[in-house]
């Protein structure tokens, strides 16, 4: 089972895309590194104009790069943090005020909470029970096949599909460090995979 989970992992790796954050998508409290690859929550808000791009009341962040057909993949390293959203999202998604993240509102992502608890946003959301806590995960993406799958890279383990989707529009990686809880949740998510695996 382990050789075919392999198998399947590294078939999907071979369709990595370089995949960088959009500074004008960001909440004002999230810090971007220079190089568009690292966020984490800060604990003031920046001064920043509210474009219509830009999340106003969740800590959440889109990538620069968008997908509109094909297949893509990136990993995402969740060391450290006790509470993270990831995933992917269609463009014409609501920005502004409190954000339910489902299909039905264009949002296809897991969650941690509360340090072990895992879910997967579908309608309605389903609990992950998984065996090891994943310190990188993988999002790979079939347009044409309506697939979101998600995986924990080191154990080479599914953690979760969502199946039968329908894209119509443009798909963002869609990343969301969460509030950082006085230090307790102040570990970046880091984008770890480019195009060089």
């Amino acid at each position: 089972m382990k050789k075919l989970l392999e198998a399947e992992l590294k078939r999907v790796q071979q369709y990595a895309v370089d995949v960088t954050l959009d500074p004008d998508t960001a909440h004002p409290a999230l810090i971007l590194s220079d190089d568009g690859k690292q966020v984490n929550c800060g604990d003031v808000e920046k001064n920043l104009p509210d474009n219509p791009e830009r999340f106003d009341t969740c800590p959440n962040v889109l990538a620069k790069q968008s997908f509109s057909s094909g297949r893509f993949y990136y990993e995402v390293q969740v060391k450290g943090k006790t509470k993270w959203d990831l995933g992917v999202a269609r463009e014409s998604i609501n920005r502004k005020g409190k954000i339910i993240t489902s299909p039905q509102k264009g949002y296809w992502t897991i969650w941690l909470r509360n340090e072990n608890e895992y879910k997967a946003l579908a309608d309605p959301s389903v609990s992950l029970s998984l065996k090891s806590q994943p310190e990188k995960v993988g999002v790979f993406v079939d347009y044409e096949e309506g697939l979101v799958s998600f995986y924990d890279v080191d154990a080479a383990a599914l953690i979760y599909s969502f199946t039968g989707c329908c894209f119509t529009e443009k798909l963002f990686p869609f990343f969301s460090p969460c509030l950082n809880y006085g230090g307790k949740n102040s570990a970046p998510l880091i984008i770890t995979s480019g195009t060089t695996i």
